[in-house]
């Protein structure tokens, strides 16, 4: 009886949690964003500090001001190039609409379609089902939203950096049980290091997958190279679903710029490969199984953190698991959850 009520007792409680951060999500998701920006500057600056010269020398504020120049300069590289290829795009618009509709009327043929589609009929089918001004309108609230959500992101971060100097008191504090306070302790750097260092590794890897993947798509003349080959870098955080996003969103450019199936079909086999070698091979080698999750369980955290929170809910879907995980393995009520999370039952 007694365990028939704890079961009922935490699915409400899972519920309650699930429903508040659903509706809080605009406060949520930014703080949580923070906490993985500060989580990549730690991170480097403790990179820096291995550098063979000048690493010890430097002073940990210097290697921190490293770390957040850094990612500073990633984020603007992105804002630039959405930028200056935004004037590239407009102008070669109409010349990617006729290659867009020459592909659709060729796979009408393909498929024995009677009446070659043209940009009127893909009208009336398709946009007559869309309201323009709705889109347009969300679509810059959107955009709107984005850029206040990066600002307060940098605003979490930053504040968040300059507690790390009290954490240590606030957590001496926090109990009068000596047992406790290095329980908590322990449980604390057990996530800061696990992941920290998956952090570390996986923007390695992603920044080792952008520049692969841009060396392929310059090579073949892909339009707008360096915009999906950043794009292919920060989809690499997403498992499974950022890997295909990676290859597909270059390929559709590729159906619109070039007109010969086999060149198309060599720079999906190229970026597949490229997206293959790292995913299966260096990711592997590099990261192991360092946060010992079940494939099945970052499976479902994904769709569950993605209909919660969005994107940015898929961004965060490991990290948080691997932090419940570790949080879940520290108390006995909740261990078994906790081997139900890992990989190979041993946490």
């Amino acid at each position: 009886m007694d365990r028939l009520r704890a079961l009922v007792y935490g699915s409400a409680l899972l519920l309650i949690v699930g429903w508040v951060l659903y509706i809080g999500q605009a406060i949520f998701i930014p703080a949580v964003l923070g906490a993985v920006i500060v989580y990549v500057i730690v991170g480097l600056a403790h990179a820096f500090d291995r550098l063979p010269v000048l690493g010890r020398r430097l002073p940990l504020q210097l290697r921190y001001l490293f770390s957040i120049a850094v990612i500073g300069l990633v984020f603007f590289l992105l804002v630039y190039l959405v930028m200056a290829n935004r004037e590239r795009a407009i102008e070669l618009a109409p010349q990617y609409q006729q290659s867009l509709l020459a592909a659709i009327q060729r796979a009408a043929v393909y498929l024995g379609v009677e009446t070659e589609p043209s940009w009127n009929t893909l009208r009336q089918d398709l946009l007559a089902q869309v309201n323009l001004q709705r889109l347009v309108g969300s679509l810059l609230a959107s955009l709107g939203s984005i850029v206040v959500t990066f600002v307060v992101v940098f605003l979490y971060a930053a504040f968040l950096l300059l507690e790390r100097r009290f954490f240590e008191t606030k957590l001496a504090n926090l109990s009068d049980d000596p047992a406790r306070v290095a329980r908590i302790r322990q449980v604390i750097e057990a996530i800061n290091r696990r992941i920290g260092s998956y952090l570390a590794l996986k923007t390695l890897l992603s920044l080792l997958l952008g520049l692969a993947s841009y060396g392929v798509m310059r090579l073949f003349g892909l339009e707008f190279a360096a915009l999906w080959a950043v794009l292919a870098a920060f989809l690499n955080f997403i498992p499974y679903v950022g890997s295909v996003l990676g290859v597909l969103l270059p390929g559709l450019m590729a159906v619109v710029q070039f007109e010969d199936i086999g060149l198309i079909l060599t720079l999906l086999l190229a970026l597949t490969s490229v997206q293959f070698v790292i995913g299966n091979f260096l990711d592997p080698y590099l990261m192991g199984n360092s946060l010992n999750l079940s494939p099945f369980a970052i499976l479902v955290s994904l769709a569950l953190w993605s209909e919660l929170w969005g994107v940015p809910g898929a961004f965060l879907a490991v990290p948080i698991t691997a932090i419940a995980a570790i949080v879940f393995s520290a108390f006995p009520g909740t261990r078994p959850i906790a081997v139900l999370l890992s990989n190979n039952g041993r946490i």
